[in-house]
């Protein structure tokens, strides 16, 4: 669980969002199991809907995001039958750029543990943008 010092110094939690993953034939390799580049695909969909479903909707339109690094631990392969979810937590939000981690597991398995970084951009410029902090409290709950 990860806990977030708000601008106010009140400890928060990360609300979790889970985001299902559908595997296609597509993302299948050579090797029989998914291709390892279809992660990042998975975690970029579970980070954009996770701001879609938590944020305010004048954010949303507002506000796109682009991401910056991702730093991805493959645990087990995953395959085309398999149930997947992705679990998606924003760890903090510092100026611009958000910090995350993403779990995607298959049933109790993890299957890779993925720290990402993120840039938020107005919408109309595309220029890099601060998040308000009222923004920010909808990812969190207060303790």
């Amino acid at each position: 669980m990860f806990r977030f010092a708000c601008y106010m110094s009140r400890v928060t939690t990360a609300i979790p969002h889970s985001y299902a993953i559908g595997i296609e034939p597509d993302d299948i390799d050579f090797m029989g199991h998914v291709n390892n580049a279809n992660y990042l695909k998975w975690v970029q969909a579970a980070v954009i809907d996770h701001w879609q479903r938590l944020a305010p909707a004048e954010a949303v339109a507002g506000h796109l995001w682009v991401a910056l690094k991702h730093e991805i631990t493959y645990r087990k392969p995953a395959f085309l039958d398999d149930d997947v979810i992705a679990t998606v937590l924003l760890e903090k939000v510092q100026g611009a750029r958000a910090f995350y981690e993403t779990i995607i597991k298959r049933g109790e398995d993890v299957l890779a543990e993925v720290k990402s970084s993120w840039c938020c951009l107005d919408a109309e410029t595309l220029r890099p943008s601060r998040l308000t902090n009222n923004v920010i409290e909808h990812f969190f709950r207060k303790e």
